[in-house]
Protein backbone atom coordinates (compact mmCIF):
# COMPACT_ATOMS: atom_id res chain seq x y z
CA UNK A 1 0.00 0.00 0.00
CA UNK A 2 1.66 3.06 -1.22
CA UNK A 3 1.54 6.30 0.88
CA UNK A 4 1.57 10.17 -0.06
CA UNK A 5 2.46 12.12 3.62
CA UNK A 6 1.95 15.88 3.08
CA UNK A 7 3.85 17.81 6.27
CA UNK A 8 7.16 19.61 7.77
CA UNK A 9 10.33 18.77 6.64
CA UNK A 10 12.10 20.14 9.49
CA UNK A 11 15.45 21.17 11.12
CA UNK A 12 15.28 20.34 14.78
CA UNK A 13 17.70 21.35 18.02
CA UNK A 14 16.91 19.35 20.60
CA UNK A 15 18.16 19.24 24.46
CA UNK A 16 17.19 16.13 26.98
CA UNK A 17 18.69 15.05 30.02
CA UNK A 18 20.77 12.50 28.47
CA UNK A 19 22.14 14.88 25.69
CA UNK A 20 21.56 17.42 22.84
CA UNK A 21 21.71 17.65 19.32
CA UNK A 22 21.77 21.51 17.64
CA UNK A 23 20.86 19.86 14.07
CA UNK A 24 18.93 17.34 13.25
CA UNK A 25 16.41 15.92 11.08
CA UNK A 26 13.05 16.49 11.81
CA UNK A 27 9.61 17.37 11.42
CA UNK A 28 6.32 15.04 11.04
CA UNK A 29 6.31 14.10 7.74
CA UNK A 30 10.02 13.07 8.03
CA UNK A 31 9.32 10.58 11.04
CA UNK A 32 6.02 9.53 9.31
CA UNK A 33 7.86 8.87 6.03
CA UNK A 34 10.91 7.45 7.38
CA UNK A 35 8.57 5.09 9.71
CA UNK A 36 6.01 4.37 7.31
CA UNK A 37 9.23 3.14 4.37
CA UNK A 38 9.64 0.12 6.52
CA UNK A 39 6.91 -0.88 5.28
CA UNK A 40 5.68 0.09 2.10
CA UNK A 41 6.45 2.83 -0.93
CA UNK A 42 6.07 6.71 0.72
CA UNK A 43 6.28 10.17 -1.08
CA UNK A 44 6.61 13.00 1.55
CA UNK A 45 5.27 16.16 0.42
CA UNK A 46 7.05 19.62 1.95
CA UNK A 47 8.34 22.53 1.38
CA UNK A 48 12.69 22.95 2.53
CA UNK A 49 15.26 25.54 1.68
CA UNK A 50 18.63 26.35 0.64
CA UNK A 51 20.20 24.68 4.09
CA UNK A 52 19.23 21.07 3.39
CA UNK A 53 22.08 19.79 1.93
CA UNK A 54 22.81 16.50 0.21
CA UNK A 55 23.47 14.37 3.90
CA UNK A 56 19.44 15.32 4.55
CA UNK A 57 18.47 14.13 0.93
CA UNK A 58 20.35 11.02 1.61
CA UNK A 59 18.53 10.70 4.72
CA UNK A 60 15.05 11.31 3.83
CA UNK A 61 15.61 9.11 0.73
CA UNK A 62 16.68 6.01 3.73
CA UNK A 63 14.75 2.66 2.32
CA UNK A 64 13.63 4.34 -1.20
CA UNK A 65 11.59 6.78 0.08
CA UNK A 66 10.43 9.12 -2.96
CA UNK A 67 11.12 12.75 -2.23
CA UNK A 68 10.08 13.55 -6.19
CA UNK A 69 6.82 15.78 -4.16
CA UNK A 70 9.72 17.81 -1.78
CA UNK A 71 9.40 21.48 -2.83
CA UNK A 72 12.84 22.97 -2.87
CA UNK A 73 12.13 26.73 -2.31
CA UNK A 74 15.33 28.57 -3.73
CA UNK A 75 16.74 31.30 -1.28
CA UNK A 76 14.78 29.94 1.65
CA UNK A 77 15.32 28.43 4.88
CA UNK A 78 13.67 25.45 6.33
CA UNK A 79 11.53 24.83 9.11
CA UNK A 80 13.53 24.78 12.70
CA UNK A 81 12.12 24.07 15.88
CA UNK A 82 13.70 24.01 19.12
CA UNK A 83 13.03 22.70 22.54
CA UNK A 84 14.50 21.32 25.99
CA UNK A 85 12.57 17.91 27.29
CA UNK A 86 12.22 17.65 31.11
CA UNK A 87 13.48 14.79 33.35
CA UNK A 88 10.57 12.44 32.41
CA UNK A 89 10.68 13.28 28.90
CA UNK A 90 7.07 13.96 29.02
CA UNK A 91 6.97 17.54 29.32
CA UNK A 92 9.19 20.03 26.80
CA UNK A 93 9.40 23.90 26.64
CA UNK A 94 9.66 24.98 23.11
CA UNK A 95 12.53 27.59 22.79
CA UNK A 96 12.01 28.12 19.20
CA UNK A 97 9.73 27.68 16.26
CA UNK A 98 10.75 29.10 13.05
CA UNK A 99 8.70 28.39 10.14
CA UNK A 100 10.52 29.81 7.03
CA UNK A 101 9.30 28.04 3.57
CA UNK A 102 6.86 25.79 6.12
CA UNK A 103 4.77 29.20 6.72
CA UNK A 104 3.49 29.71 2.82
CA UNK A 105 3.26 26.06 2.06
CA UNK A 106 1.10 25.25 -0.28
CA UNK A 107 0.94 21.02 -1.23
CA UNK A 108 1.62 20.40 -4.56
CA UNK A 109 0.68 16.94 -5.27
CA UNK A 110 2.12 15.02 -8.43
CA UNK A 111 0.30 12.63 -10.42
CA UNK A 112 1.76 10.11 -8.72
CA UNK A 113 1.62 11.30 -5.19
CA UNK A 114 -2.41 11.05 -5.85
CA UNK A 115 -2.35 8.19 -7.15
CA UNK A 116 -1.08 6.36 -3.84
CA UNK A 117 -3.17 4.44 -1.70
CA UNK A 118 -3.30 6.53 1.36
CA UNK A 119 -3.06 10.34 1.87
CA UNK A 120 -1.58 11.13 5.56
CA UNK A 121 -1.88 14.56 6.56
CA UNK A 122 0.95 15.43 9.16
CA UNK A 123 0.88 18.41 10.42
CA UNK A 124 -0.41 21.14 8.08
CA UNK A 125 -2.66 24.16 8.06
CA UNK A 126 -6.42 23.34 7.90
CA UNK A 127 -6.63 25.44 4.79
CA UNK A 128 -4.56 23.60 3.21
CA UNK A 129 -6.03 20.04 4.35
CA UNK A 130 -9.04 20.92 1.14
CA UNK A 131 -6.39 21.07 -1.34
CA UNK A 132 -5.03 18.28 -0.51
CA UNK A 133 -8.39 16.57 -0.08
CA UNK A 134 -9.07 17.93 -3.49
CA UNK A 135 -6.41 15.79 -5.30
CA UNK A 136 -7.20 12.75 -3.09
CA UNK A 137 -9.56 11.60 -0.41
CA UNK A 138 -7.33 11.89 2.99
CA UNK A 139 -7.63 8.38 4.86
CA UNK A 140 -5.47 9.98 8.17
CA UNK A 141 -4.52 13.19 9.45
CA UNK A 142 -2.75 14.61 12.44
CA UNK A 143 -3.97 17.93 13.62
CA UNK A 144 -2.01 21.12 12.91
CA UNK A 145 -0.77 22.77 16.16
CA UNK A 146 1.25 26.02 16.99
Amino acid sequence: MSLTVVGSIAFDAVKTPFGARERMLGGAATHFSLAASFFDEVRPVGPVGDDFGPEDWEVLQTRGTITDDVEHVPGGKTFFWAGEYSDNLNERVTHATDLNVFADFQPKLSPAAQACDVLFLANIQPSSSSTCAASAPPRASWPWTR
